[in-house]
């Protein structure tokens, strides 16, 4: 590798911000800091970016190469994985793709801290769905710069995912609500359970009692130690089995069936 690696291109006594402060401004304390993956074959790079990045309010764990790092990412769940494109054992590209792989980290913004500094090089780790791409040698200031923007950006999107979330069962437990009343007072034809023509699996049938639970996929796949994207495939062969378009309709058909208590 080419680039300077050394401590002294990270220069002592340089901020970009109040290093006692949490990244998003606030005062120490108040906020856990962001957890920083930062994985690079370079010792001095690798020992002068956790300094700096914890002096600037950072929580920093470094791994040695792609391997460790997917290992750490795995034992950590960091907010943010900063990773060199060449490495030994196993590359950035290499880290990305396992990374994306994987359902707990799928999400997690990846930043390339890289030598390979040409257009085609930025496309290329951008095309592998790096969040962010920066060359070597860089400045330190603009990597906390845009670290900082890279975790303010996700805390914004996982408060909005929250938001909705926590909408969307809260309308579901309503309109649940008001099925079971509506049956209950025979508003509804309840149809016998054994009349009903379907063909659930055990784990579908798991899923559809969850589902009339009120819990969303998040939860259902806890519940059943599975992967939403499991749960997910569950759900939709219900809507086909049922003929239904909606979790709403599905739990009605559920309730009018007797196929969940």
């Amino acid at each position: 590798m080419t680039e300077d690696t050394s401590p002294d291109r990270l220069p002592a006594g340089s901020t970009a911000g109040q290093p006692a402060d949490a990244p998003d401004g606030s005062a120490a304390g108040e906020v856990p800091p962001a957890r920083l993956l930062v994985v690079d074959d370079e010792p001095g790079l690798r020992t002068a970016l956790k300094a700096y990045l914890e002096d600037e309010g950072f929580a920093v764990t470094t791994a040695n190469d792609g391997e460790e790092g997917v290992q750490k990412a795995q034992e950590l769940l960091p907010d943010v994985v900063i990773s060199d494109v060449m490495m030994p054992r196993l590359d950035g590209y290499g880290l990305l793709k396992q990374l994306r792989a994987d359902e707990r980290l799928g999400g997690t913004p990846v930043i390339f801290l890289t030598a390979k500094g040409m257009t085609a090089d930025r496309i290329a780790g951008f095309q592998a769905g790096c969040d962010d791409y920066i060359p070597k040698p860089f400045d330190p200031d603009e990597l906390v710069a845009r670290v900082r923007n890279v975790v303010n950006r996700q805390q914004r999107l996982l408060a909005e995912a929250a938001r909705f979330a926590d909408a969307d069962i809260g309308q579901l437990s309503r309109q649940i609500t008001e099925i079971r009343s509506l049956l209950a007072t025979g508003g509804s034809k309840k149809v016998d359970a054994a009349a009903a023509r379907h063909d659930f699996t055990p784990r579908e049938a798991s899923v559809l009692q969850l589902v009339a639970e009120g819990l969303m996929n998040k939860e259902i796949a806890r519940r059943l130690e599975t992967s939403i994207r499991n749960v997910e495939k569950y759900v939709s062969r219900l809507f086909i089995k049922t003929g239904t378009a909606s979790r709403t309709e599905l739990v009605r058909y559920a309730l009018e069936h007797g196929l969940v208590e």
